[in-house]
């Protein structure tokens, strides 16, 4: 397993993609999203804060953005943010990873890059 892990210097899609998701995955619903980091769209969905708008920023994102980041709520992240990866985990292109890192001026991930995040490291 490569210790490279992009997401940890990238963290573009934490400030492009809204964050939305079904109001279950709250913890007054008996999930794992804090309520207090929420914003509610519609009857049924939420967005995290800061995803609701343009120019977006994960309430949960620290560091800066194409540096060095981390996910300060990773083991309550929600599951549009436990499915999203990286282009090229476990061989597999994310034309969506690709999207993020452009509007951020990045280029995109190149398939022979090592990408394999480690269990247990906290991911953008």
């Amino acid at each position: 397993m490569s210790e490279h892990n992009p997401c940890l210097n990238c963290g573009a899609c934490c400030g492009y993609f809204r964050v939305s998701f079904f109001w279950g995955e709250c913890t007054s619903a008996g999930g794992v999203v804090p309520d207090d980091l929420v914003v509610q769209i519609n009857p049924t969905r939420v967005a995290m804060i800061g995803t609701d708008r343009k120019p977006c920023r994960c309430v949960g994102l620290s560091g800066e953005i194409g540096s060095q980041v981390a996910c300060t709520l990773y083991s309550q992240r929600s599951s549009p943010c436990r499915e999203f990866e990286a282009s090229w985990v476990d061989g597999v292109h994310n034309p969506s990873c690709d999207a993020a890192r452009a509007a951020y001026g990045m280029p995109p991930l190149e398939a022979n890059e090592p990408v394999w995040p480690e269990e247990g490291v906290q991911v953008a």
